[in-house]
C-alpha cells in the first residue's frame, strides 16, 4: 500500500464515526471520562486481570489422556485430526519455534486402579505412568484429560479427586510446567459399551465441577471443553463417545483459548512481528498524543 493511501486509511479509522481527527479529539475528554466510569464499574462488578502462567514461549508439551487424545478410526486421519495435534498447530502458529510434542494417550485408559474401569482397561494407567510418561520428559506445558471412562465406570468422586491431586502435585513438584486441566467431554451414548455404561449427564457435571475445585486449588488452567462443545450431539461420532472431527476441533480451540489468555509468552511473537512497521509507529503515536500511551502491562 503506497504511503498516502495508508495514511489516508489510519486517519479514517482513527477517527472513528465522527470521520475526522479533530471530532475525535474534540470527543476525547468526554471518551476518556466514560471508559474510566466503566473500568471502575467494571472493578466493583468484579471484573479481574488473567494470571499470566507464561511469559515465555513454550518448548516442550506432554498430554496425558484417554482414547480422545490417542486418537482412533473415529477421525479421518487419526494422527492429524486428534485436538491436540490441531491444539499444537494452533500455537505453533504463534511461536517463532516449534513446540517438542508428546502425545500420550492411551485409548480405554482409566485415572488409577481404584477406577471401576480398570479391570478391563488398557494399562497401565494415569497413576501408574505419569513419572515416565509426563514427569521423565520435563515439560514446560502439561495437558491432564482424565475423567471420561472413570465417569463411565462409576467412580468415587472422591477417588478421582485424590488421584488427579497425586499427579498434578508430584508433576508441579518435579518440573513445575504450565498444567492445564480439561473438564470431561460431552458424549451422548451412556448407555452403550456395558460395563462402563453407567455415566450420566448429571455425573459428569459433578465430575467437571471437582475438575474446576482442583484447578483451582492446585494452581492450574481450567479449559471447560464441555461448555465448548455445548451438548451439540452433531460434535460426537457414531459410537456415542468420542468427539468428531468438528468435535475435536472445537475442544483444541478451547484449550488454546483458554492458554491465550493466561500466558503472554503466546503473544511474544506476533508483537515482534508488526512492532516496526507504519500502522504500529503511527497509532503508538497517536494515542501518546491522545493522553492514553501504549502500555505493557504483563
Amino acid at each position: 500500500m503506497k504511503r498516502r493511501k495508508f495514511l489516508r486509511s489510519a486517519s479514517a479509522g482513527l477517527a472513528g464515526l465522527g470521520g475526522s481527527m479533530a471530532v475525535a479529539s474534540s470527543l476525547d475528554g468526554a471518551l476518556s471520562r466514560e471508559t474510566s466510569s466503566h473500568a471502575a464499574k467494571g472493578e466493583a462488578e468484579g471484573f479481574r486481570k488473567p494470571r499470566d502462567f507464561a511469559k515465555e514461549p513454550f518448548k516442550r508439551f506432554v498430554i496425558l489422556g484417554e482414547s480422545t487424545v490417542e486418537g482412533g478410526p473415529w477421525l479421518p486421519n487419526p494422527d492429524h485430526d486428534r485436538y491436540a495435534d490441531v491444539l499444537v498447530r494452533l500455537i505453533n502458529d504463534v511461536q517463532e519455534s516449534p513446540l517438542e510434542y508428546h502425545n500420550k494417550g492411551i485409548s480405554n485408559n482409566s485415572i488409577s486402579p481404584r477406577s471401576p474401569s480398570y479391570g478391563q482397561s488398557a494399562k497401565p494407567s494415569a497413576i501408574e505412568r505419569y513419572k515416565s510418561d509426563v514427569i521423565d520428559l520435563k515439560p514446560d506445558l502439561f495437558v491432564l484429560a482424565y475423567g471420561l471412562n472413570d465417569m463411565r465406570g462409576g467412580m468415587a468422586i472422591q477417588d478421582f479427586r485424590e488421584d488427579m491431586a497425586t499427579i498434578i502435585r508430584d508433576v508441579k513438584q518435579a518440573c513445575n510446567p504450565v498444567t492445564v486441566l480439561t473438564t470431561v467431554y460431552y458424549m451422548t451414548g451412556y448407555g452403550s459399551w456395558p460395563p462402563i455404561n453407567k455415566g450420566s449427564i448429571s455425573l459428569t457435571l459433578k465430575y467437571n465441577e471437582c475438575i474446576h475445585g482442583l484447578a483451582t486449588e492446585l494452581d492450574c488452567i481450567l479449559a471447560d471443553v464441555w461448555s465448548g462443545e455445548g451438548g451439540a450431539d452433531w460434535l460426537i461420532h457414531y459410537d456415542g463417545v468420542h468427539a468428531n472431527l468438528i468435535g475435536n476441533r472445537v475442544i483444541a480451540h478451547r484449550i488454546f483459548e483458554a492458554l491465550a489468555q493466561h500466558s503472554s509468552g503466546l503473544s511474544n511473537w506476533s508483537f515482534a512481528q508488526v512492532a516496526k512497521n507504519e500502522w504500529a509507529n503511527m497509532t503508538i503515536k497517536a494515542r501518546a498524543k491522545a493522553g492514553d500511551p501504549f502500555k505493557k502491562t504483563w
